[in-house]
């Protein structure tokens, strides 16, 4: 029998929003995979889902090469959810009209239900109930046999069904998976729940048994290597590979000459010591240091760091032998910001354990969190009985203050940066803001600021604190660090970090930045 028995498939169309579909249903205990618009039909019939979700996307129906699914897929009696270009798409290819709308709907909209039973269910009793719309085309015609359930002040038909003996179809114009929407995560369990009949059988504990079979069953006998950096991902991925295969596993620590202060002796300390994980630590400060020489693009800059890296592993595992197998602690979000391998979605930045990566490997990967987010590596890691000081630490990029030093990296940059990204760490531990803030970390600008030190005209660097509330790492938003604490921060880094005469803090949100620079 499936552990995941009850499956709900999501088409992925090109929107970056695709992965917080899967999120959400997740978060209901039903199994969620994403698959690109492009595969056929046949494919997504093998999986048999008990439901199917259409993205949005960046299209419009009506361009040339715009994205699109085979008709047939509405024929086969599985419970569809159009959301934005998934109901224009449902729209256009079920024979209604879709056009541009005379006033673009983006942002906070109130939404008049007018059918309260199944889709939305308990939603919308005390009146119009708060969506989050993007879109600039609308519906101007149902398609025959549908009507409408829900409309705005700009959008008479803002969502819509089909229900007859083969065709369950439902269609949202708003986005019912992002935080923007109250009500959204109800919406989306009353469609897996109430409309595609799941039950809540995904786990955690789920999630390890099949990881442990799946992971034995690629390795065999062979012993593999994992890329083990000390952060919550890569460490996850270790413990659950060596619940897998146990002693087969040997992790490899890469002192790329990047790291925090203290991050190898503390990597040490956790694995070799506590968890006693077969380890050995590699000293390539100077190889990689060599590597970034001149650099300055931070394309570059992770594409040179992940050649170095799996270069490393490759020659460790030569010399232990027998090893065709390399351990990432690789996450979906990584994967959707560095290459659209799950349908058209943008491609953000290349990161460098993924689109950093040699075209020719040596090594197979085995990323057994490749389809997980952020929070849900720590549940896992929980799962797993890793302490919290693992689970908790915040994320770390795995280029590391390569990418945090804006221009060109030196040993005397870093320097600067890692006592800054210090003190930083410090105080926001002192505040007790650790577990509030997804991230909080220090860059050091490629700039220089006249200042005032001593009574002596000072020619200095700039430094920029950066910290940001997050769910997932998709969207994120700037602490609201208090006044005060920001004050030592920068007391603290003028005063003990030799260098640096001037700090400014960081308050732009995600998107439409980034949360690191790089």
């Amino acid at each position: 029998m499936e552990l995941w028995h009850d499956r709900i498939l999501v088409l992925d169309f090109g929107s970056q929003y695709t992965q917080l579909i899967a999120r959400r249903i997740r978060e209901a205990q039903v199994y969620s995979q994403i698959l690109p618009c492009t595969v056929p039909l046949a494919t997504v019939l093998a999986y048999r889902p008990q439901g199917i979700v259409l993205s949005g996307g960046p299209s419009s129906v009506y361009e040339k090469k715009a994205p699109t699914v085979s008709k047939e897929l509405f024929e086969q009696g599985i419970p569809v959810l159009g959301i934005c270009y998934g109901m224009q798409l449902v729209t256009h290819l079920s024979g209604g009209e879709v056009a541009k709308s005379k006033h673009r709907e983006y942002g906070r909209a109130e939404l008049t239900i007018d059918d309260a039973g199944d889709l939305f269910a308990g939603i919308g009793k005390g009146g119009p109930t708060v969506v989050w719309m993007s879109h600039g085309d609308r519906i101007e015609r149902m398609p025959p046999g549908f009507r409408s359930i829900a409309h705005t002040s700009n959008s008479p038909v803002a969502a819509m069904k089909q229900e007859d003996g083969k065709r369950r179809i439902y269609c949202l114009q708003f986005h019912p998976e992002v935080a923007h929407t109250p009500d959204g995560a109800q919406l989306l369990r009353n469609f897996v729940y109430h409309i595609c009949g799941c039950k809540p059988t995904w786990t955690m504990q789920s999630y390890v048994e099949t990881a442990v079979k799946q992971i034995r069953e690629q390795v065999g006998q062979e012993r593999v290597i994992c890329a083990l950096s000390g952060g919550v991902d890569s460490s996850v991925a270790a413990a659950l590979t060596h619940r897998a295969i146990g002693d087969q596993l040997i992790c490899v620590f890469v002192d790329n000459g990047v790291l925090r202060a203290g991050e190898r002796d503390q990597v040490q300390k956790m694995f070799a010591s506590q968890l006693h994980l077969n380890l050995r630590i590699l000293d390539r400060t100077e190889q990689f240091l060599a590597g970034l020489k001149g650099v300055t693009d931070p394309e570059k800059k992770r594409k040179n760091i992940g050649r170095l890296f799996i270069k490393n592993f490759e020659a460790e595992a030569k010399k232990l032998k027998g090893i065709k197998h390399l351990v990432q602690g690789t996450l979906y979000p990584d994967v959707i910001e560095s290459v659209s391998f799950k349908g058209p979605s943008a491609t953000i930045k290349t990161h460098h354990n993924v689109g950093g990566l040699p075209a020719r490997m040596r090594l197979k990967l085995i990323e057994p969190l490749r389809e997980l987010f952020k929070d849900e590596v720590r549940v896992l890691g929980t799962e797993l009985g890793l302490p919290d000081d693992i689970i908790w630490r915040q994320p770390f990029p795995g280029p590391g203050l390569a990418i945090r030093v804006l221009g060109a990296v030196t040993k005397e940059r870093l320097a600067i940066l890692r006592a800054a990204e210090t003190i930083v760490d410090q105080e926001i531990r002192s505040a007790g803001l650790y577990r509030d803030i997804w991230q909080a970390f220090a860059v050091l600008l490629p700039v220089r600021t006249v200042g005032v030190m001593g009574d002596q005209r000072t020619y200095e660097h700039v430094v920029a604190i950066r910290a940001v509330t997050s769910l997932d790492g998709m969207t994120a938003d700037w602490a609201k660090i208090p006044a005060d604490v920001l004050g030592r921060m920068s007391n603290r880094i003028i005063n003990e970090v030799k260098g640096v005469n001037r700090v400014v803090y960081d308050i732009s949100s995600k998107p439409p930045s980034t949360i690191e620079w790089e």
